[in-house]
């Protein structure tokens, strides 16, 4: 009862310093994302200033593009909304008309209670909305990315003069080593996945592709789910402007680029022991996002992420780790027979040792 009322506090207390913690954590994103090709200038050469320099206008740059495309995008796609719930609204009672033409005859109370495809362009509108208006706090975002990066070189210096002797680093280097690699892979898959569903959409005429795009790249960092969440208002624009044909074409290309993503590319390069199971996933978009709102549904697998490798690095928490990873890895974790067998013979060898 303790630890349950100890952790209801802190979630409370996370809760109130949403408007804070949100931007700690993106500084803390982009400031993972930026270590690497910061310590990779200067291990060839170049002054600190100079590849700190380097790195916060590429960052700077990337914020004020993104905020561009979703200020313009939102602003377009919000004035075009009523239009599209019309034009759904048509649709899905040509959808009642052909199904009471086979005897089916469906409330229009029923379907606005349980289907309604206009609530969830208008949530998706909202969710893009909050994280414009984080993102728009660009130079509190920056200044903090600079003192973190900068802190970041003699960080893991200080901690081991600091504590020397009294902490074992190995588990803590690790799990730095392992968090930095899955948000470096997991980035770059996310954008390449993005390019692709930008060059998709724009082939079939979609409206708002850099937008539909922008959306793929920011929920691929949502495994399994995350696609889904992207792929419905593609589908749902397609259905509107060109119908169902086009419609299930969008849906298909979705699915191709996904699945050759997420379970070709992604475990080749990341590996399989770093997945979360599906319904991990699932909680943690609801408790982050219910937590940080927009911020935290776009960081919750990755901060999850982190929780998972931090359980996997210590002996005692590691049955956590195997808890929230996929069910391969549950499998491939316990032992085969024969390994079974081959220790119950060792075990049994041992005991009719005489001892001296």
């Amino acid at each position: 009862m303790i630890t349950l009322a100890a952790f209801i506090i802190v979630v409370a207390g996370l809760r109130e310093a949403e408007s804070l913690l949100s931007v700690f954590l993106l500084s803390a994103f982009f400031a993972i994302l930026c270590t690497p090709p910061f310590i990779f200038m200067q291990a060839r050469g170049l002054p600190a200033w100079l590849s700190l320099t380097v790195v916060i206008i590429g960052i700077t740059s990337v914020q004020l593009m993104l905020v561009s495309v979703l200020a313009s995008s939102f602003e377009e796609f919000k004035s075009n909304l009523p239009a599209y719930q019309e034009r759904l609204a048509g649709t899905m009672r040509q959808l009642q008309a052909w199904l009471a033409g086979f005897g089916v005859e469906v409330n229009d109370e029923i379907v606005s209670n349980y289907f309604d495809p206009g609530a969830l362009l208008r949530t998706g509108v909202n969710m893009l909305g909050g994280l414009g208006s984080v993102l728009s706090n660009a130079f509190l975002i920056v200044l903090t990315v600079i003192f973190m990066l900068l802190e970041a070189i003699h960080l893991p210096d200080k901690l081991h003069a600091a504590f020397e002797g009294r902490l074992s680093f190995e588990p803590m280097d690790e799990f730095l080593e392992t968090v930095k690699r899955y948000m470096s892979i997991k980035s770059l898959i996310s954008l390449a996945t993005g390019l692709v569903i930008w060059a998709w959409v724009s082939f079939l005429g979609l409206d708002h592709g850099m937008l539909l795009a922008l959306l793929a790249f920011l929920l691929n960092f949502i495994p399994n789910i995350g696609s889904v969440i992207a792929a419905v208002p593609a589908v749902l624009l397609a259905l509107i402007q060109f119908g169902p044909g086009v419609a299930a074409v969008a849906g298909a290309g979705y699915i191709v680029v996904n699945t050759v993503m997420g379970n070709i590319i992604e475990p080749r390069y990341m590996g399989r022991g770093l997945g979360l199971s599906t319904l991990v996933v699932f909680l943690s978009l609801v408790f982050w996002g219910w937590i940080l709102g927009p911020v935290g549904m776009l960081l919750s697998v990755p901060l999850t992420m982190m929780l998972k490798i931090a359980f996997h690095t210590n002996e005692d928490t590691r049955w956590l780790s195997i808890l929230m990873g996929p069910e391969s890895l549950a499998y491939s974790s316990r032992p085969t027979q024969v390994e079974e067998e081959a220790g119950s013979q060792e075990e049994q060898s041992e005991e009719s040792e005489p001892k001296p």
